[in-house]
């Protein structure tokens, strides 16, 4: 028998646990992998030689080790085995020769104590599975993972083919599709040389940014909005003024009076994270009215528009006239999986010489054959109707912790997206209760960790709604609310 690995010598499996053994080897590999225990180019035991260590079947060492080729942190080689592929960018990992950014750090620190908690330590979690309540992750039970391995698969073997130099703007095929999908989900008109493919939506913001030139500049966020974007802002030197969200979205008069030279604003227009709301009509006027007579830049973040679980979404804000100033980002994380590692950005014609620029000299190419397995997604109609399932899924789920809560007598709820609000008294520490909430495996975000400006925070948790297991809801709910009764 071949010596297991050495990192997997200690491999033990825990049979009462409610992870399956093929995802508890998988885990042990990856964390192995992300550690720097297992470099590329070691090779794996068999699933012969590593079922009999385990005392476990084959085809449980097969289904882990396909789930890590699925996300091509494996692959195999004949004769020599299956060994780890190139290792991914983890996030939070730096490598031997990377330095840490003083100014990111600065910022990092910044919005801890503006928040008074942890804030990015929770936003930085992640779970082999989505914990029930938890924002940001698609439906873990919706997503069609056999097709999509098959999917991968041939999309593997077909890119082995093409030992050539990628494009860094993305596989062309896959930005034909996309064109087409947007004119028709976002009524977004653009041709796919518009489009460049991107490793999701950060890497996308951080393309544009370098295009845009705007360090050292003020830029609107919203407010209440991400935190990880505010941040991300800052580190790149961008200076961001926090803009008040309503019920009518981002308050661009209030932006006007405040920075009215911003260089750029960016926005959820399609559905505001946290609160869900869509930007008014007036609104999106106003702000492309504004971008057009400032020279300024609007970058569209699409966040979850695609989901809208009541009614149509409307459509992107780089669909309509006026649109040159408006930079369409995009991704693949929140409607498939966030393993595919795929999104987009739709450059205006103003900017696409200096985006493919930037694309080509600095832009590191998505996976060729995710790529290729999501074009092919799209054009076989797969898309459209993963979509479909996943908002009428997630509807079923919001409606059913609604009416959970009400029974539960619970606060009264608010929708927001594809989360609820659930309002907590003012001062109450959200970010303790979500602490420990976390330590019973629910994954509730605190509302006031969205707020840039303390004196506008509001206490309050949101409740994701994707990955509720229906036959769970009732106990996760009567365990948040035995924690909201010993907190403050």
């Amino acid at each position: 028998m071949t010596a297991p690995t050495a990192p997997l010598a200690g491999l033990t499996l825990d049979r009462q646990s409610t992870r399956t053994l093929s995802e508890q080897i998988a885990g042990h590999i990856e964390s192995a992998i992300r550690s720097g225990a297992l470099p590329e180019g070691s090779r794996l035991p068999s699933w012969r030689d590593l079922a009999t260590q385990l005392g476990v079947a084959r085809g449980t060492v097969r289904a882990a080790y396909d789930r890590l080729i699925d996300r091509d942190l494996l692959y195999t080689a004949g004769a020599a085995g299956t060994r780890i592929a190139s290792p991914p960018e983890w996030p939070g990992r730096m490598g031997q020769a990377e330095t840490t950014n003083p100014s990111t750090s600065a910022a990092a620190s910044r919005l801890e104590d503006e928040t008074g908690y942890g804030s990015l330590a929770l936003f930085r979690q992640r779970d082999t599975r989505p914990l029930s309540f938890q924002m940001g992750v698609p439906a873990h039970d919706v997503f069609p993972a056999t097709l999509w391995a098959r999917l991968h698969r041939q999309a593997v073997q077909a890119s082995a083919l093409n030992t050539g130099v990628m494009d860094p703007r993305g596989l062309p095929e896959l930005r034909t599709a996309l064109a087409s999908h947007l004119a028709l989900a976002r009524g977004l008109d653009c041709s796919p040389d518009q489009i460049l493919i991107t490793t999701g939506f950060r890497s996308g913001l951080a393309m544009v940014l370098r295009a845009i030139d705007c360090a050292g500049k003020q830029a609107w966020v919203e407010d209440p909005g991400f935190p990880i974007t505010r941040m991300a802002l800052e580190s790149a030197g961008v200076h961001p003024v926090p803009i008040a969200v309503d019920d009518e979205g981002l308050d661009v008069a209030q932006g006007q009076a405040t920075a009215p030279g911003a260089a750029f604003a960016l926005v959820t227009p399609g559905q505001q994270a946290p609160m869900g709301v869509s930007l008014s009509a007036a609104r999106r006027r106003a702000l492309l009215h504004w971008a057009r007579l400032s020279n300024g830049w609007i970058i569209e973040d699409d966040y979850l528009a695609e989901l809208h679980l009541d009614g149509r979404s409307p459509p992107a804000l780089a669909s309509g006239e006026h649109a040159d100033r408006v930079i369409h980002i995009g991704t693949f994380s929140k409607t498939l999986a966030p393993m595919v590692g795929l999104g987009f950005v739709v450059a205006p014609p103003s900017l696409l010489k200096r985006l493919t620029e930037t694309a080509w000299w600095l832009a590191t190419p998505p996976n060729n054959a995710v790529q290729i397995a999501v074009m092919r997604f799209m054009r076989e109609g797969h898309y459209f109707r993963h979509l479909r399932r996943t908002r009428e899924a997630c509807t079923q789920r919001r409606d059913l912790l609604h009416q959970t809560l009400r029974h539960c007598r619970a606060p009264v709820a608010h929708d927001a997206g594809l989360s609820v609000i659930l309002p907590l008294p003012s001062g109450y520490d959200d970010a303790r209760l979500a602490q420990q909430a976390r330590a019973a495996s629910l994954g509730i975000t605190p509302l006031s960790a969205w707020f840039a400006k303390g004196s506008r925070a509001r206490s309050g948790v949101l409740l994701g709604v994707a990955n509720i297991r229906p036959e769970q809801v009732e106990a996760d709910c009567q365990t948040l609310l035995s924690l909201m009764g010993t907190g403050p």
